[in-house]
């Protein structure tokens, strides 16, 4: 039984964190089965991909070609299936990137196997492959191995540790015809840093509830405030901005919006489980529904008026009983 990684390379030739991370894993599914480990690299030049990670001992294979700059569905399809093909290996690890978690179940098809996405974890037991994954809005973590092969899998960001080991490495370049690709790309505009908001690899995660777009103690609404108020803090910490249902919900109920929150951010029971090192919470009720997103966040610290919300329950580490627009005012103060 032999374990394929397999990345794609950043418009910049380089391997993303979450590409680092699978490689970890995979490299420690290898080892647990005491089997090979082998690595494969699709890009327009895969040679300083190989390189930042030649210490990983695996064999090198890799698809280089200006197609694969950019994420086409039919190029990557193609690329990853001559790789698998060329390895003959029966486990495939990949990281959950967009592009991938669009071609590689595409794959699983060519390959007459199967595939497993957005995993939680990797491990070896009794000499067989182990997933894990969370079902039930991560309120369950269950465990899974399948007998069919190749069997493709893609591990989520955050749950495991980055690969980290440069070298030199010895790339077998594996040839795939690309003409009859038919979708051309007509470039990448990429959001400026200032206007990103969304920053999975940011050290604080700042969560923005319903809170900020209710009356204040004067008894009117001051969204252009709390709008001002929190783009200042993002674009000073450059941290990642979440939300709470109710607020990227209440344009529906025709109460004042914040203009850039958009259902992306929204973190909790119907959202995303972020996984940033530290999280602040501003005007958020932290009853389980909205808290359940937060389970991966390692250190976590709330705003709220009440002293008895949810929050207050055991649910975070630090309770500011304040008023977030006088807190956040004076941070951005102190960050100034």
């Amino acid at each position: 039984m032999t374990v394929l990684y397999l990345a794609h390379t950043e418009c910049d030739n380089t391997l993303a964190k979450i590409s680092l991370e699978a490689l970890g894993a995979a490299k420690a599914l290898a080892e647990g089965l005491g089997t090979d480990l082998q690595v494969g690299l699709i890009g327009a030049d895969v040679a300083a991909a190989a390189d930042s990670v030649a210490g990983c001992g695996a064999k090198f294979y890799g698809v280089a070609d200006p197609m694969l700059a950019d994420g086409i569905y039919a190029a990557d399809l193609a690329a990853a299936e001559a790789i698998a093909k060329a390895s003959g290996a029966e486990i495939v690890v990949a990281p959950a990137t967009s592009r991938f978690s669009r071609a590689l179940p595409g794959l699983a098809v060519r390959l007459d196997g199967r595939v497993d996405t957005h995993l939680s974890g990797l491990e070896a037991k009794d000499g067989k492959p182990v997933a894990r994954r969370w079902f039930y809005r991560q309120r369950m973590e269950g465990t899974l191995t399948r007998e069919e092969r190749p069997w493709i899998m893609t591990l989520d960001s955050g749950c495991a540790d980055a690969f980290a080991g440069a070298g030199s490495a010895d790339v077998e370049a594996v040839a795939v015809d690309l003409a009859s690709v038919r979708t051309k790309p007509a470039g990448m505009e990429c959001v400026s840093e200032d206007e990103q908001t969304i920053r999975p690899d940011a050290q604080l995660l700042f969560v923005a509830g319903a809170g900020w777009t209710k009356k204040q103690a004067d008894g009117a609404v001051h969204v252009d405030v709390a709008e001002a108020t929190i783009k200042e803090f993002l674009g000073t910490t450059k941290s990642s901005l979440g939300s709470s249902k109710s607020l990227v919900d209440i344009s529906g109920e025709g109460g004042a919006v914040i203009s850039f929150l958009t259902h992306m951010h929204q973190v909790g029971q119907t959202g995303s489980s972020p996984r940033h090192p530290k999280g602040l919470a501003t005007c958020c009720h932290g009853e389980e529904p909205h808290v359940v997103g937060w389970r991966f966040i390692k250190e976590r610290r709330a705003v709220n008026t009440d002293a008895g919300c949810g929050w207050a329950q055991g649910k975070c580490d630090v309770l500011y009983v304040a008023d977030a627009f006088e807190i956040m005012k004076k941070v951005n103060e102190l960050l100034g």
